[in-house]
Formats: structure tokens, sequence, C-alpha cells
């Protein structure tokens, strides 16, 4: 009787096992092999110290150690995301609202990384004009590099959460040459990073009031972006990548002298003679990294999300409106050591 009974619990037991719901199962490291996977990894931009958690990650060798061989590119935004959209790239770092506006064109791009805490772009102006509200705007000359892109875009989102009117301002098409412009009152206030004018005419000697567009309203900033071909494909390849730029981030904030030594190798032409004017893009692209208290490094905020596609729809910046969940995905960003 008593083995009949054994008999009896094992067969339940494993009955039980068989039938119960699968859970879901961790994404595979990269295997190690004697050759590391080569992978590409776009900038919408041109090289710089505003990379440094990327720099810092590929000199301590955390790319490596994740079983990829990474190359670094450089571009605009514009054009690299229609690259990563149409699985000609896998990867890039660029912009929150270029995913929405990809999204929104029928390109299956998925942000998977945050790495700039804070959205990026500003509105600045001599001090001595005044312009250190959003509403002292009205009735004055704007520059702006071009309709669009996270200037354009930082623009609306500021009209729509400031409540300007926007047909009393004029917006001018200025190109690159924000800092120039300002400074020779060409426009009495520009749309820049907060990294770019903001910090050259300091160190000219010229102080300035700088509006940032997320004091005002929380929009998507920039982090790691790929496409749903390469998450269902080679999900491994995204946790890896998101994996050791995590470490580069976390290194960077933990030591910032390191970090500025090890972009220099990357980007020589930044030290020398300009290297003053870099450690002052770097000490500010800091405060867009750090995160404040309660946030995982690397999360995004799902609501937030859907509050900019809400925002863009409605300003007529696209036609449809995206979920969240097509837009975005905590999955790849896992705790890395460190604390």
């Amino acid at each position: 009787m008593l083995n009949r009974a054994l008999t009896a619990a094992l067969v339940a037991i494993l009955l039980a096992i068989a039938c119960a719901p699968p859970t879901q199962m961790p994404i595979e490291s990269v295997p190690p092999t004697t050759e590391p996977i080569p992978i590409t990894l776009a900038m919408g931009y041109i090289p710089s110290v505003q990379f440094a958690p990327f720099y810092v990650a590929l000199e301590k060798g955390y790319f490596a150690e994740e079983g990829l061989e990474v190359t670094f590119r450089y571009g605009f935004e514009t054009d690299l995301i229609k690259l990563v959209g149409t699985d000609e790239l896998q990867f890039m770092i660029g912009s929150g609202e270029e995913v929405i506006l990809a999204r929104a064109q029928g390109l299956p791009v998925t942000y998977v990384m945050r790495w700039y805490r804070r959205f990026p772009v500003v509105v600045f102006a001599l001090k001595d004009a005044g312009l250190d509200s959003a509403k002292a705007l009205e009735g004055k000359r704007v520059g702006i590099p071009g309709l669009f892109g996270a200037s354009y875009v930082g623009w609306k989102a500021l009209v729509y959460a400031a409540g300007l009117d926007e047909s009393s301002i004029a917006l001018e098409s200025i190109g690159f040459t924000q800092a120039a412009a300002v400074s020779e009152g060409r426009v009495d206030a520009a749309l820049d990073y907060s990294v770019s004018g903001p910090v050259q005419l300091p160190l000219a000697g010229k102080e300035v009031d700088v509006i940032y567009i997320a004091d005002v309203i929380d929009l998507p900033s920039n982090g790691i972006i790929t496409n749903e071909q390469t998450i269902a494909d080679r999900p491994e390849l995204v946790q890896a990548l998101v994996h050791a730029a995590l470490r580069g981030l976390r290194d960077t904030l933990a030591d910032p002298d390191e970090a500025f030594a090890l972009s220099l190798q990357q980007v020589p032409e930044a030290g020398g003679d300009n290297e003053a004017v870099s450690r002052a893009i770097f000490d500010e692209v800091l405060s867009l990294w750090r995160t404040g208290e309660g946030e995982q490094l690397g999360a995004s905020d799902p609501e937030t999300w859907a509050e900019a596609a809400r925002f863009m729809l409605e300003m007529g910046l696209v036609e449809v409106e995206t979920p969240a969940d097509e837009l975005v995905t905590n999955r790849f960003v896992q705790p890395v050591g460190g604390g």
C-alpha cells in the first residue's frame, strides 16, 4: 500500500508541474565566443564628450565583456532613425520624440534605455533682454535650427504647455548658429540644447537667461533606440548593449573626471585649446544624466511617453497616437553592479 501511495503522489506532482503556466524565461547573455559580435551604434550628432558614458563603456572594456565589438557612427537623427526602422541599422542613440514621429510613419522602432533624464532643449537669451519666462517670448524673434527635430518639438511643447500666443512670435530658421545669432542680436532668443549655446556664451563673458522646457512639460528624452525585429530575433544583443551602456553611465556619474579623460581618448579634438569648452559642456550634461530619488538608472516612465504622444497628436505633429507600449520598453534595463 505504501509503494502504491508513493507512486500516486509522484504522479500527481509530475502532473502539477506539467500543467503549471510557463514562467517568462530570462534573456540569455551573448554566449562567450572566440570572436566578438560586431554591431554599429549610431549617434545622432558629431563626436562629442556628450557621449561620455558610451566612450567609457568602450574604453573600460564593458562592450567587449558582453561579447560585442562596437563601432560608433555619427549622423543626423532623422536619417539614422529611418535606417533603424528599416533594419539597415540595429541601434542608435536619439531623442524620444523621434521615436514617436517614426512610429506614426509606420517605422517599428522602440526605445530601450533612457540616457538623458531630462529633455535637453532650452530657450536662451542674453540676460539684459529680460526674457526669463515663456510668456516674455511673446512679441519677440526666436531662432531655431529649422522646423524639425528635438528643437522644433520642444518649441511646440513649450507653446502647448505655457499657452503661448504663437502667432505673436516670429520663429526664424537660423541653422545651428544659435549662440552667434543671440549674441549679435539677430534674434532675441533661440532654441538649443542646454549643453551648447547656454554654455558657450557664459564662457565668452555674457550672462544668459535659460528657460528649460523640461521645467514646463515633461518629454521623453535621449536614449538607445532599436527596432522590433532586433528585439524579436536578437534580444541578447539588445540586453548586452544596454547592460554595458548602463555600466558606462554609472561609472561616468561616479567619477566624472575619469569619464572626461576617457572621452578625450575617443574625441581628441575636444582637448587642447578646446578642453575648457569641452569640460563646461561635459559638466552641464552631467545634470541631464543624473537620476532623481527613487528612479532606476536607464528606466523610462511609460506615462510620460503616453502624454507626449497625445501632445504631439493635438499639436498636429503626428496624425495617429501610438500606444506607449509600442514606443518604449523597460525589459532590457536590468540592475547593474555597483548599486
